[in-house]
Parts: C-alpha cells; sequence; structure tokens
C-alpha cells in the first residue's frame, strides 16, 4: 500500500457554503419554508431518509415537484414489510411524513438533492408507528414531561470508529475469511523489505499498536480527511466540538459533537454516520463502526454523555454532593447501573460489541460508577466544576447502536432510578484492574455475549413500558432480529476453531 505523502499536497479551499436550511430555536420551519430553501439551492431530488429497527438509514427519492404537491403534509408511501423489524407482508403499506426541520442539501448525489429525515406513520390510523424507532425516542420525551422531573434530555455521545484502506470478507460453506489493512497499520513497517527496482517505497511511519492517541503528521496520516468530514458536517447544520486520532494505531478516529435534545441527537448522529462513510469512500477509503474490527487494538465505543435540565437550568448540580452530583444525578446512575444488562442490548447491540467489552482489558465492563475513573461503566467527568457541565456518562455503548433506541433506553432507565430513589453501590476510585481478585469478585460486571444481554431484556424491560414508549410488539421484534443475528453467527465455524481443534 503506498504511504500518504505530506509533501506537494494542493492547498485546501473551503467546502462551500451551508447546507442546512437555517433553523431559529425560537421558531418551527413550516412546509412553506421547505419549499422556499428548495427553489434557493434549484433542487430537482428529495431524498426521504428512515430509520429501520437495528438502526440503518433507510432511503428513497421524489421528484422535487412532489415538494408542492402534499409531500410534506400527506407524506409519502412505501412497503413496510421490506423493512428489517417493521411489518408483515399482509399489512405492508406505510408512510413517511417529512420533518420540515431537518432539511438541507445533500452533497453526496450529483444533482441538487434535498434531504428530508421521516416520521413513519400508519396510514390506517394515521396514527405514528410503534416500530419507527425515532417515534421511541420522540416518545421518551414526552414521558420525561410528564414525570416533572425535567423538561430536557441532553445527549452527548462520543462515536469512534476506524478508516480503513482495504477491507475483504467473505463466507462459504467450505472457506471463511476477513482481511483489512491502513498504512498506519504497525503491520506495515517491514512492507517491501527487499523490494525489486520500481517498487514502492516503505516510508517507516505507523503508529505503533494502541498507541494511536494523538500523534502529529507524520503519523496521523488522516486529520485532513477528519478534518473534511468535520466541516461536512458543519456546512449540514450538525456543530462538531473537536476531532481527533483515537488510541487505535491502524487508523481510529474519534468525532465529538455538541450535545443536543434526545430526538435530534438521534437525528445527528444518523447524519454523522453518513458524512463519515460518504467522505472516507470519496477518499477511496473505508470508514466502519464496527466495535472491533481488529484484534489487539482498541475497540469502538460510543462514550454517552447525559443530563437533565428544567426551565433551563441543570438538575445535575450539587455543590456539596459526590463529584458534584445532585441527588436526582446519582439516583439517575443507580437506574443506568440497576439497568445495564438489559440496556446493552439496545447500546451493544452486535455480536461484535462483545469482542470489545471484555472483562479485564480497558472496556467499561464494571457496573459501578467513579469520578475520573474510565474502567468504570459510569464515569462522572470533572474536566469542568460549573454546574452546566455537570453529566453522567455511560461508557459501554458502542456505535452500532440505533440512537434513536439507546438513548431512549438510557433516559428511561435513568428517570426509573430517580422515580425510584435507586441508590448506586459506592463508588470506586482505583484502578479496577490492580484490585485484589476478591474485590474485582465483589464488583458485577456486564454480560459477555449478546445472547445473554436479550435474556436480560427479556427478565427486565417494564422500565422501558412506562408512558407507552418502548410497545410489546416492538420489544418482540427486536429480540427475533438480534435473536437471528446470534444464530447467524454462532452456526458458522470460526477460523480460530481450525488453529484450536483441527487435531482435536
Amino acid at each position: 500500500m503506498p504511504d500518504v505523502s505530506l509533501t506537494n499536497k494542493p492547498r485546501a479551499t473551503r467546502l462551500g457554503p451551508p447546507l442546512a436550511m437555517p433553523v431559529s430555536a425560537d421558531t418551527t420551519p413550516t412546509a412553506d419554508d421547505v419549499v422556499a430553501f428548495a427553489a434557493e439551492h434549484d433542487v430537482q431530488l428529495v431524498d426521504l431518509k428512515f430509520t429501520d429497527l437495528p438502526g440503518t438509514w433507510q432511503h428513497f427519492a421524489v421528484a422535487a415537484r412532489e415538494l408542492g404537491e402534499d409531500l410534506l403534509t400527506a407524506g409519502a408511501g412505501f412497503d413496510g414489510s421490506s423493512i428489517r423489524g417493521f411489518q408483515e407482508i399482509n399489512e405492508s403499506d406505510m408512510l413517511l411524513l417529512p420533518d420540515p426541520a431537518t432539511a438541507c442539501i445533500d452533497p453526496f448525489h450529483e444533482l441538487p438533492t434535498l434531504s428530508l429525515v421521516c416520521d413513519v406513520r400508519d396510514p390506517v390510523t394515521g396514527g405514528s408507528y410503534s416500530r419507527d424507532p425515532r417515534n421511541v425516542a420522540r416518545k421518551a420525551e414526552r414521558h420525561l414531561v410528564s414525570t416533572g422531573i425535567a423538561d430536557t434530555a441532553f445527549f452527548g455521545p462520543e462515536a469512534e470508529f476506524y478508516i480503513l484502506e482495504h477491507v475483504a470478507y467473505g463466507q462459504e460453506p467450505h472457506r471463511g475469511f476477513y482481511e483489512v489493512d491502513s498504512p498506519e497499520g504497525f503491520w506495515n513497517t517491514g512492507r517491501g523489505f527487499g523490494r525489486a527496482d520500481g517498487a514502492l517505497p516503505n516510508l517507516g511511519y505507523a503508529n505503533r499498536s494502541q498507541q494511536g492517541y494523538f500523534p502529529a503528521p507524520p503519523l496521523d496520516t488522516l486529520a485532513d480527511l477528519r478534518g473534511r468530514m468535520t466541516l461536512t458536517m458543519e456546512r449540514m447544520g450538525v456543530e462538531v466540538e473537536v476531532h481527533h486520532h483515537e488510541v487505535g494505531g491502524p487508523g481510529q478516529a474519534e468525532i465529538d459533537l455538541r450535545f443536543q435534545p434526545l430526538v435530534r441527537m438521534g437525528d445527528v448522529m444518523q447524519l454523522y454516520k453518513y458524512v463519515v462513510r460518504n467522505v472516507a469512500r470519496q477518499a477511496g477509503k473505508v470508514a466502519t463502526f464496527m466495535p472491533k474490527p481488529i484484534f489487539e487494538e482498541n475497540g469502538s465505543g460510543m462514550h454517552t454523555h447525559m443530563s437533565l435540565w428544567k426551565d433551563g437550568e441543570t438538575i445535575m448540580y450539587d455543590p456539596d454532593g459526590y463529584a458534584l452530583l445532585s441527588d436526582v444525578a446519582r439516583h439517575y446512575v443507580g437506574g443506568l447501573l440497576a439497568h445495564a444488562p438489559a440496556l446493552l442490548a439496545f447500546c451493544a447491540p452486535t455480536t461484535n460489541s462483545y469482542k470489545r467489552l471484555v472483562p479485564g482489558y480497558e472496556a467499561p465492563v464494571s457496573l459501578l460508577y467513579s469520578q475520573r475513573n474510565r474502567s468504570a461503566a459510569v464515569r462522572i467527568p470533572v474536566y469542568f466544576t460549573t454546574p452546566k457541565a455537570k453529566r453522567v456518562e455511560f461508557r459501554s455503548p458502542d456505535p452500532s447502536a440505533n440512537p434513536y433506541l439507546a438513548f431512549a433506553a438510557l433516559l428511561m432507565a435513568g428517570l426509573d432510578g430517580v422515580q425510584r430513589g435507586l441508590e448506586p453501590a459506592e463508588p470506586v476510585e482505583e484502578n479496577l484492574y490492580t484490585l485484589a481478585p476478591e474485590r474485582q469478585a465483589q464488583i458485577a460486571q456486564v454480560p459477555t455475549t449478546l445472547d445473554r444481554v436479550l435474556d436480560a431484556l427479556e427478565a427486565d424491560h417494564d422500565f422501558l413500558f412506562a408512558g407507552d414508549v418502548f410497545t410489546p410488539d416492538l420489544l418482540e421484534a427486536y429480540l427475533a432480529q438480534k435473536r437471528d443475528e446470534v444464530d447467524q453467527v454462532r452456526l458458522r465455524p470460526h477460523p480460530w476453531e481450525f488453529a484450536l481443534y483441527l487435531d482435536a
């Protein structure tokens, strides 16, 4: 693989003007606003996006003239039986209703295209669809208000990902393999040894394994690409706080987003992943949000920061509380820890997630809380001591999660803790991995496989049904989808099993 050269690079130019429709905090965009915005940008196509149950954006496009023909008020029809986790074949007709507040120009299409995030509706009743993840998030926000505890829940996820040069994989009855590569991989330091004349030179710059945190160029070859991702998001109306190389040496990255209310952050996370993948593709690279794509390198998490506010003020802060936490915040933590095994069915929802959440490593698998301690499942950041900065951070989630369902479930668990006054176990400040074995044995750990967290969800889900936020039919469809994924992986031989058992 050729090394990325830092010489003779063309000077970058601005990516272009804003792509998001101007939205004021005091006004709600109307259908007329969207039509005017589309006309201003000479839009020819309208792309309608929605999220399936596992969390993948789906889309289809209609002609721009449909904007003036009731698209924004009546919606557009689609086949719900072809979407994972949605309808049966005998009840397939569904509607998408665009949300005007999500309007922006999609920069990844050849022709001027307006992008709209949609809610899923039942065409018979006209009501919201119980398995629409965005609807679940919206109901969670309404439930929060109904409790009187707070009126706004802010979420700030830190989603990590890998940027790779090459990905290949396959599974057939007689063979199975995967292969990834990155010029930053330390395994490439010996590439080209004894090279023949004319072969590409190896400049030798590569991040040592698990030492990718904050290296400057030339070790960080991806700064410009992350910058392009960041500024593309900014143009599309997403506020970005920072981007940087992460610990995983061969191309791990992180772009942190400014906190937003629950539904808005769900929309932003879907846009985040969309931009990251497409900007990487434009550069001839692959971005993956798999939690653990590379053996012996750090996994990709989605540490999720949360805070509750009421009447414009935080209710998480108490100058006399542990780590400056209020009673509400501490009980919120109690709810997160009490329901953590079930929460992981939404927050770490893939078989690959449990290649990251492995006890004995740096993964946050211990069900306790602590200030500053990154080995605990719940951490209380103490960078700043101002009330507005006070929040709790649940570190076990990963970016394979459906953000609407994961954030809604976290809020429901936290609210259950507040309403029931749940107290977390005493915080632990020590390094959890240097504790005596008998002390470690006393600390509860997260389940270690997807099927076990699905068992936990089946046993502990009543807190999700409060306010009709999650519904039995959604839970049943979600569990069926995830059980099927478990079986798909369980049925196939693993390459390392041949090393272990070929001579058995």
